[in-house]
């Protein structure tokens, strides 16, 4: 499972968003490609369209969460709970290590401060500016944690 969390610190430091990076450091497990899980993660970086929402690392985290204990049956209540259950624990703990399960809090961000849809330059300043890659290793490595304590 190491290995998986270097992967998904990787592929972030390769320039794929935070979301992105999580899935797919996962995703063959679940039988998806790389191309469908980049396009999976896609549109949750940057705390969910860069709009600084929910944190992308801890969405990507959620998606294999749902790929995982996800309920499949529209009537599976008991299904939907326990997933819910999942991804409320997994919340809980990115929240305890990191502080916040928003984006723009994990980046220091003002509130005022205008949403723009364009991504940042990837450059040895971004990186050493900005807590993104350790949140990607945090929730991949939360989700690592969680297989190796709930064995199928």
């Amino acid at each position: 499972m190491e290995d998986r969390v270097q992967k998904a610190v990787e592929l972030f430091k390769s320039g794929y968003n935070c979301s992105q990076s999580v899935v797919a450091a996962f995703a063959d497990m679940y039988g998806f490609t790389q191309e469908q899980a980049l396009r999976m993660g896609a549109s949750f970086g940057g705390g969910i369209g860069r709009m600084r929402e929910t944190c992308g690392a801890a969405c990507g985290m959620f998606l294999v969460a749902g790929l995982e204990t996800g309920a499949t049956e529209a009537t599976d209540r008991e299904g939907k709970a326990a997933n819910y259950a999942v991804v409320q624990e997994l919340a809980a703990e990115f929240k305890k290590r990191n502080g916040s399960l928003i984006c723009g809090e994990l980046l220091g961000l003002k509130k005022k401060e205008p949403v723009s849809n364009v991504p940042e330059e990837r450059t040895a300043q971004y990186y050493s500016k900005r807590p993104c890659a350790k949140m990607v290793e945090e929730a991949a490595r939360i989700w690592s944690e969680y297989l190796e304590n709930h064995p199928k």
